[in-house]
């Protein structure tokens, strides 16, 4: 069962994600997260010393929420074509239903790196989530279904793709919503990285 304190700790998380998404990161103060709490900012910091702990822990938090909804994918007993097109459905429906996740990831960890320098280097801090795309490839080649091939360009195709459409929906250019896109996308993905 989960704590007062953490169930606090995941309300703080929230709200920053809401703030940072819509004033941005540096924009966005921690009395602005303490004030759309209600709470005083001598509390906040007991829950997080600073913003960028306070950032650190957020980019941990995402990832373990979607390395979960990969580990689900993962776990099924179907083919390596049928879990590509569920891991594209869930980074999709995740980029409609709580946007403000993705974009953190795309708008904030990966373009303000200083934030992220101790402690938080390389992918330490979306390990869960890294670890579940691993897998899905260590799981397709093994069974024969994706070519054996280095990680980080099958990871930079399969990751570098998704965050694209979600960019280019956040920014108005797709003329159609992201859940019209997975078929071919799907079907894509599968090809580019299938023997």
């Amino acid at each position: 069962m989960i704590s007062k304190k953490e169930k606090k700790k995941e309300l703080i998380m929230q709200s920053a994600l809401e703030l940072f998404s819509l004033k941005g990161f540096y924009n966005t103060t921690i009395p602005d997260i303490a004030g759309s709490l209600k709470m005083s900012v001598g509390n906040m910091y007991n829950y997080f010393k600073s913003k960028d702990i306070l950032a650190k822990e957020i980019i941990k938090y995402i990832s373990i929420y979607l390395g979960s909804k990969l580990r689900e994918i993962n776990e099924l007993d179907i083919s390596t074509e049928e879990k590509t097109r569920k891991i594209i459905e869930i980074y999709f429906q995740t980029a409609m239903h709580k946007p403000e996740m993705i974009d953190y990831f795309l708008r904030i960890y990966l373009s303000t790196r200083e934030v992220f320098k101790d402690g938080c280097e390389g992918m330490i801090c979306v390990n869960e989530f890294v670890t579940e795309v691993m897998i899905y490839f260590e799981e397709g080649v093994k069974c024969g279904d994706l070519r054996d091939q280095d990680f980080f360009s099958a990871f930079g195709l399969f990751m570098g793709y998704l965050g694209g459409m979600v960019f280019l929906k956040g920014e108005d250019v797709l003329p159609k919503g992201l859940d019209d896109y997975i078929d071919d996308i799907s079907y894509n993905v599968y090809k580019a990285l299938s023997v």
